[in-house]
């Protein structure tokens, strides 16, 4: 089965990990910020209203405390 993306494209990793300031990794980053401002919020509140518990998994991933 063909793998999906979830908030990042694979271009996306990619122009994340370059560290020389092109435009295209701003423009990258400017996309990825909206889809977290308008489009993750939308997600949120249809998982919410239609199946909580799949947002209660997207919690436990997202909020996860990974520093110790």
């Amino acid at each position: 089965m063909a793998r999906t993306r979830a908030l990042l494209t694979e271009r996306d990793r990619e122009l994340l990990a370059e560290d020389d300031g092109s435009n295209r990794r701003y423009q990258a980053i400017s996309e990825i910020r909206s889809r977290i401002t308008e489009e993750m919020e939308t997600d949120v509140e249809v998982l919410e209203e239609n199946h909580p518990q799949l947002l209660k998994e997207l919690r436990e991933v997202v909020c996860e405390d990974k520093s110790g």
